[in-house]
């Protein structure tokens, strides 16, 4: 297996903000890793890893943070604030500290301790919320409007969808590499909807300026537990459920941004599929054993989506796993699968 980074291209024309205005802290460029042995177990030559782990402060959700940083420094904004699950917390306070700004965050008591303590050494003021990410996300609003600071929230700030986008034209610049534009699957894990958002205006926004002729299909994978926008794709409606998974980052009780990546799904012939917690983990498993990929519950859904439906595929087919958090900010969560054996 190699790990192949991305050159460093320029997208300064695809993004809302000039790039003096961005922080110096390296965001994106992450590697295309080629799984040599997971490629021949499973019988698909074509198989990538997209991994956003490598990004400073170990998650895909740099990406959004950088972008809101640039934002912030532009317009002269000092104080961020946001909800989280753990990974927008510590990635903002990371980016956040790099930029100069004052990062207020509200997460859940029972979020991984490892993503608080990010948070804390970054230099944020956390708040604990006795609840759920979706009570975090309400108090964050009401502070946003009592208190000021520019709300960096998922679903709630439309630059989120802008940076995590620019994990799309990265897939499409590395697989240039390969004689290949556009793979025919990318499997991305979904809570909230913004990250298949983004991944999908990686695609459109590529197409509409002619630098690729289609859309692959793009695969949600969701915790049955948390399964929001899946279920929405087959029975056509939101639906509310109290969410419970191990996969924290993608635990929504209500996809916030459910019904744009439900619309985006529709018209672009974009597939679902839900997978247990106990599948989760033993994907986790096998990535790091044949792989050396350590990532989260949450990032391991977008392997255990794709192990659940690779029958259905063609194993000539080009496969793209895009896994969004190291494996360290939730050790708890592996320690359950380790148990087991």
């Amino acid at each position: 297996m190699e790990g192949e980074p991305a050159e460093p291209g320029s997208f300064a024309e695809l993004l809302p903000v000039e790039q003096k205005y961005f922080p110096k802290i390296p965001v994106g460029s992450t590697p295309l890793w080629e799984p040599e042995n997971l490629r021949r177990r499973l019988g698909f030559a074509n198989l990538f890893i997209k991994d956003d782990t490598a990004n400073p402060t170990g998650s895909l959700k740099d990406r959004a943070s950088f972008l809101v940083a640039a934002f912030a420094r532009k317009h002269g904004i000092k104080d961020v604030v946001l909800a989280s699950t753990g990974n927008a917390a510590s990635s903002m306070a990371g980016v956040g500290a790099a930029a100069g700004l004052k990062v207020v965050i509200f997460i859940p008591a029972a979020a991984p301790k490892a993503k608080r303590i990010q948070s804390l050494q970054y230099g944020a003021r956390v708040t604990l919320v006795d609840g759920t990410y979706d009570q975090a996300f309400d108090m964050s609003l009401s502070y946003s409007r009592t208190k000021g600071g520019f709300n960096r929230n998922t679903a709630f700030n439309p630059l989120t969808i802008e940076g995590k986008k620019t994990v799309g034209l990265e897939i499409v610049q590395q697989l240039q590499k390969h004689g290949r534009k556009v793979p025919d699957n990318i499997f991305v894990p979904v809570g909230d909807g913004v990250i298949i958002a983004g991944v999908y205006k990686a695609f459109l926004d590529l197409k509409a300026m002619g630098r690729i002729d289609r859309i692959p299909t793009i695969w949600a994978a969701q915790a049955e537990g948390s399964s929001g926008i899946a279920r929405a794709l087959e029975t056509g409606s939101f639906e509310p459920r109290p969410s419970k998974t191990v996969a924290d980052s993608i635990s929504v009780d209500v996809p916030r941004n459910g019904y744009m990546a439900l619309k985006l799904m529709r018209r672009n012939a974009g597939q679902a599929v839900k997978v247990s917690d106990d599948a989760i983990l033993e994907a986790q498993k096998e990535l790091s054993s044949t792989t050396g990929l350590f990532v989260e519950p949450a990032a391991a859904a977008a392997v255990a989506g794709f192990l659940e439906v690779r029958n259905k595929l063609d194993t000539d087919s080009w496969n793209v796993l895009l896994v969004t958090g190291n494996g360290l900010k939730d050790i708890d969560s592996a320690q359950k699968k380790l148990e087991d054996l």
